[in-house]
């Protein structure tokens, strides 16, 4: 069992954040399940945590602070590749996004299930759970 996290869930689990429901943190901890975090949401939340005043888009750690929390769990870093990009091409325009549509085309090349909170990403099929 492969699931990837999008990056507001892996954010909920390192704030331990009430909104991250007790079934995504039992999996988090489960050693039979292998869970991922694309380094596109390192990325996103790198890029959103630097930016100036109320435009931070609400990250509630740095990028460092997660790598930090990351290292500490059996949680793996999935590196974007060649074929991720070109997925991204393929997929049809249901969310604008950017760093969605490109953890939508990790999981669906890789394949795993991507574990979100986004409803806009259950268009996309079986791949998404919406939690």
């Amino acid at each position: 069992m492969r699931r990837l996290l999008d990056t507001h869930v892996a954010l909920w689990a390192v704030t331990l954040d009430p909104r991250l429901p007790r079934e995504v943190e039992r999996l988090i901890r489960d050693p039979s399940v292998d869970v991922y975090l694309s380094a596109a949401s390192l990325w996103e939340v790198a890029i959103k945590s630097s930016l100036p005043g109320p435009r931070a888009g609400g990250m509630p750690v740095s990028a460092g602070d997660l790598a930090h929390w990351l290292a500490r769990t059996d949680i793996e870093v999935l590196p974007v590749t060649e074929a991720h990009a070109l997925a991204v091409e393929t997929l049809p325009r249901l969310h604008g996004d950017t760093f969605d549509r490109l953890l939508v085309a990790q999981a669906l090349c890789e394949p795993m299930t991507l574990i979100t909170h986004d409803k806009a990403l259950a268009g996309y099929g079986a791949l998404v759970k919406v939690i």
